[in-house]
């Protein structure tokens, strides 16, 4: 008897059907996600967890005693983790540890918007979970490094928007331009969240990141401006990579540029060979902070 194109595909259909779903479902990943995504998934947990961990119970430490970790300090420890959670996965996963980060890359086209549900559902389960055991470590404190208003929403909200505009910009030059010095990303990006999160903690808790906010946030049930650290810091960092994006120098522009360059060349992370194999994943990006 011979076999049609139909018989083939009802033949294939019934094969599908038999398979296991977790089965089914991994087969139809690989289709639509690139080898060891789900890596870079773990990472995004994993890296988020600590940044979290560590900021929030600084902040909940000096919010204790700041004989303990004064304001300053926990402040210097958001910038830290950044620091070294991006040179630890950053050439994983991207380090974004932060939805905004996620949504601004992928908004000006460094990131695949198909990555972005898998990204930030991955990175509020490390800051839930990262609050939670904090909860745990910490009875009876109730406020586990919660980021709320100390004045107006507006205030805060404006606050928000500037900070994370700040390391956002920065992020993006460091990510995305293959004339940056790849090699400070970390430092570049771990500072500006401690420049930031400095100014911007008497007024909003400098959280830059809806991550890190929300984590505390369901672990301590203080929702107090909640909608302040969604809107803030995705406006910010949209506004950052936008802003970067239309000043950053292309090829062409560089062809005709007559300002001076420098008499000395820094070497960069990544060749322009490895930037076309790795479009899609910027090495460097960040995140938040206190």
């Amino acid at each position: 008897m011979e076999r049609t194109s139909f018989n083939i595909d009802e033949e294939n259909t019934r094969r599908t059907q038999k398979q296991p779903p977790c089965l089914y479902f991994a087969k139809l990943a690989q289709n639509y996600y690139p080898p060891g995504f789900f890596r870079k998934v773990l990472a995004e947990i994993i890296g988020t967890y600590l940044l979290v961990f560590v900021g929030s119970g600084s902040a909940a430490m000096s919010g204790i005693d700041e004989h303990k970790v004064s304001k300053l300090g926990a402040s210097l420890a958001g910038g830290f983790i950044v620091i070294v959670m991006i040179y630890a996965i950053g050439h994983i996963s991207g380090a974004h540890m932060n939805p905004a980060v996620s949504i601004a890359f992928a908004a000006t086209t460094h990131f695949p918007w198909k990555q972005v549900p898998f990204y930030v559902a991955a990175q509020l389960i490390g800051a839930i979970s990262a609050s939670f055991t904090l909860r745990l470590l910490l009875e009876p404190i109730r406020v586990l490094g919660t980021t709320t208003p100390s004045g107006t929403d507006t205030q805060a909200l404006i606050m928000e928007i500037v900070a994370t505009f700040t390391m956002m910009f920065v992020a993006s030059a460091v990510a995305t331009d293959a004339k940056a010095i790849g090699e400070l990303a970390g430092v570049a990006v771990g500072s500006s969240v401690c420049i930031a999160g400095i100014l911007a903690g008497p007024i909003s808790g400098g959280s830059m990141n809806p991550a890190r906010t929300l984590g505390p946030a369901i672990a301590s049930a203080s929702y107090k401006g909640i909608w302040v650290y969604l809107v803030g810091p995705v406006t910010g960092a949209l506004l950052g990579a936008w802003s970067y994006s239309t000043i950053k120098e292309t090829d062409k522009s560089t062809s005709t540029n007559s300002l001076p360059s420098f008499p000395f060349k820094v070497g960069l992370v990544h060749s322009e060979t490895e930037q076309v194999v790795n479009k899609d994943s910027p090495q460097v990006v960040c995140e938040n902070n206190v």
